[in-house]
């Protein structure tokens, strides 16, 4: 069983940054994809980032390059989400989600993808 904790959500004002934290139990971050997607209310669940199981392929909406940087820290099985430059737009529930069949060198953009989801975290963007 997989399990994803997400933390470090909340309301900062436009230009402003915040780090997600998305904690993964069951698996190892090397045996899962790993993407971060977003919804605003009303909208459809879109991916912001996604990376591959190496960590060496990565995938940025277009909304966020330049802004949003995926990393993480495999001794704390951890994966992190730096959101700069924020902006209005970017006001969503994120959620980090897992892909346990994924390939090695492979991401992946679809929520269909994906198998294990966290609880969501609200990010608030005010101008």
């Amino acid at each position: 069983q997989v399990q994803l904790v997400e933390s470090g959500g909340g309301m900062v004002q436009a230009g402003g940054s915040l780090r997600l934290s998305c904690a993964v139990s069951g698996r190892t971050l090397s045996s899962v994809a790993m993407g971060w997607f977003r919804q605003a209310p009303g909208k459809e669940r879109d991916v912001v980032v996604a990376t591959s199981r190496s960590g060496g392929n990565t995938f940025h909406a277009d909304s966020v390059k330049g802004r949003f940087t995926i990393s993480r820290d495999n001794a704390k099985n951890t994966m992190y989400l730096q959101m700069n430059s924020l902006k209005p737009e970017d006001t969503a529930v994120y959620f980090c989600a897992a892909n346990t069949r994924a390939a090695y060198y492979y991401y992946y953009t679809s929520p269909e993808d994906y198998d294990y989801w966290g609880q969501g975290t609200q990010v608030t963007i005010s101008s």
